[in-house]
């Protein structure tokens, strides 16, 4: 079973962490909503934003971590938080909204998934998506070297799969145009000033390292993170002031239900 996400590592980048989620939240064009769900809830931090944008509407978050849903629940007490998986959750009445961030990337089967989300919302609702893109940067290829070099290799042969790679926009243009009088695709590439490669192993942590990291344990995960470091020294060499930059692709998907 693998180890539950931490609340506490994922907000040391808060700030980086919410702005996709106000730009995907900024695209969203609805003037008010009576029901929201945040599924892949985190923290809270997204749902904070929801909650703000639109005052008067029931808020659901939804995630499958226990320590994520206990952060959510500590910053926004008045909101409703519960256990629930992307595969398989349902709602009891259709939401207005259903906002997606940085979670679906970890769910297989979208040309499934992305369909049965429509059927959850209301005329004229909309599904708002925002998922990484990021797995041929060098913060991701140098987790596969890492992962693929060391005595760990076969501890880690699978955890490459955690994520498979996203279709082509024009392939989730397809899964959601039938069900949707509007579909809106973009990219951001998000370059990010941090305090050196060690900030980036930091950042990664609670999130894309997590299918590597899991599976050691004391000394094997302290020299796995060294091996990883390294190689992203080759990589991500200090800009003028001392800080290195990452790129961080994101993929946007917005549909408005017919």
């Amino acid at each position: 079973m693998a180890a539950d996400w931490n609340a506490r590592q994922y907000l040391k980048f808060e700030d980086e962490r919410t702005r996709p989620s106000r730009d995907l939240l900024a695209q969203v064009p609805l003037a008010d909503a009576a029901f929201v769900v945040d599924l892949g809830c985190g923290p809270g931090n997204s749902t904070q934003l929801l909650a703000e944008r639109f005052p008067g509407a029931e808020v659901l978050g939804l995630d499958t971590s226990p320590d994520m849903l206990a952060a959510a629940r500590a910053r926004l007490p008045d909101a409703r938080f519960e256990a629930g998986d992307a595969s398989t959750f349902t709602l009891d009445k259709p939401a207005d909204l259903i906002f997606a961030n940085a979670v679906l990337q970890w769910v297989p089967d979208h040309a499934t998934l992305l369909p049965r989300l429509m059927t959850l919302l209301a005329p004229g609702g909309v599904l708002a998506v925002q998922m990484p893109d990021n797995l041929d940067e060098p913060s991701h290829v140098a987790m596969r070297e890492s992962a693929m070099s060391g005595p760990w290799a076969d501890k880690l042969s699978e955890a490459s799969r955690a994520r498979a790679v996203l279709p082509e926009p024009g392939g989730y243009y397809d899964m959601l145009a039938p069900h949707a009088a509007r579909v809106d695709i973009w990219h951001t590439i998000y370059n990010h000033p941090l305090d050196g490669v060690s900030a980036i192993v930091e950042w990664l942590k609670s999130t894309g390292l997590r299918p590597f990291l899991d599976p050691l344990e004391g000394d094997e995960r302290a020299e796995f993170l060294e091996d990883y470091a390294a190689r992203l020294s080759d990589c991500y060499r200090p800009r003028v002031d001392g800080k290195v930059l990452l790129a961080f692709p994101r993929l946007f998907l917005l549909a408005v239900k017919k």
